[in-house]
């Protein structure tokens, strides 16, 4: 059993698969670098979904600034260190304006309220994510397969093709929300060692809304948010305070344990992507080589040299995890019943 990093992109046009990966693949080994790790990235491969919705990818050569596939934003290492800065005041306000907002529009069963107001702003602002969660729409006029069914299939593949191996699932951006419903309503056999989640919009009320309808449909009425049952091992959820994609960082808010005791596990990064001097706190190559992120993935890679004894260590003290985890779930399943019966 290998490990393999399976990666899958966030909303918008991409360059060309190749050029895309390749430059993801830059950025993480860059940031083993900087980080004096000495591991090399094990097999790898991007999960490519951009020409789906636009019809040809953008173009590094592209001169003409006005043309919709010139490519602004190539893969360049930092021109300078970003310090941390102190955005506690930030973070007040951000963490008001998400329970507000989760006071607002959502109701106790996740279900959404002002839609029109969601919907206008994902109309204006998130292309891409419209497309995902319209339900008629389709490939071509005489097709019925949607066009959210044909994304999720790009990665179901992808899984199943790996699915023997030791698996580390990367997801940018509305990435991550393909990764959570494959994994939640395709794929929850296959097993993920590691899933992790940069610039994440998983937390705010549209897509919580938007998962919680589809939970209702297809688990049984279920309309808590829980993390997919097949992450064995970890999840963690990379955010810039300054990324507004991510608005609502803390995932593990929002997300409970699943059966292995798998919950979110929050980082706030500072992604140090900038390109003439414009800084874009959401991008995918600055999260990739962060400190937080290098560290994790040079675990990763690491954990398929583990001996024996080390494995069945682990194994054990994550069944006494599991274990305690239940009967702490029993335990207070018996205490409700105890109160209703007063």
């Amino acid at each position: 059993m290998a490990n393999v990093i399976i990666q899958i992109h966030g909303l918008g046009n991409k360059p060309p698969k190749d050029l895309l990966e390749r430059w993801w693949e830059r950025a993480m080994i860059e940031g083993l670098k900087n980080n004096n790790y000495k591991t090399d990235l094990p097999k790898h491969e991007m999960v490519y979904w951009a020409d789906i919705l636009h019809d040809k990818p953008l173009n590094q050569f592209e001169k003409d600034k006005e043309s919709p596939y010139y490519l602004d934003e190539i893969y360049a290492k930092p021109s300078k260190e970003l310090l941390p800065e102190n955005h506690d005041t930030r973070k007040k306000i951000i963490g008001f304006l998400n329970r507000q907002l989760n006071r607002i529009f959502l109701n106790e069963d996740f279900s959404l309220n002002y839609s029109f107001i969601t919907d206008s702003i994902l109309s204006n602002y998130f292309t891409d994510l419209e497309t995902y969660y319209k339900e008629e729409t389709t490939v071509e006029a005489a097709s019925t397969t949607k066009i959210k069914d044909l994304i999720r299939e790009r990665l179901l593949k992808v899984l199943e093709k790996y699915q023997k191996d030791n698996i580390m699932l990367i997801a940018h951006s509305m990435g991550s929300i393909v990764a959570f419903d494959v994994l939640t309503f395709l794929a929850d056999q296959i097993k993920i060692h590691t899933l992790i989640s940069i610039g994440s919009p998983l937390g705010l009320p549209i897509v919580v809304s938007k998962i919680a309808a589809e939970q209702r449909q297809k688990l049984n009425g279920q309309s808590f948010m829980i993390t997919p049952e097949g992450v064995k091992n970890n999840w963690y959820n990379f955010s810039d305070i300054l990324d507004k994609v991510a608005l609502n960082y803390e995932l593990a808010d929002d997300f409970s344990e699943n059966k292995f005791g798998v919950k979110p596990v929050d980082f706030l990064v500072v992604n140090n992507y900038e390109i003439n001097g414009v800084a874009n706190p959401h991008k995918s190559y600055g999260y990739l080589r962060t400190p937080e992120f290098s560290k994790i993935l040079n675990g990763f890679i690491l954990s398929e040299r583990l001996t024996f004894k080390e494995k069945l260590v682990g194994r054990t003290n994550k069944y006494f995890k599991i274990t305690k985890l239940k009967f702490s779930i029993q335990k207070r399943k018996v205490r409700s019943w105890f109160r209703r019966k007063r």
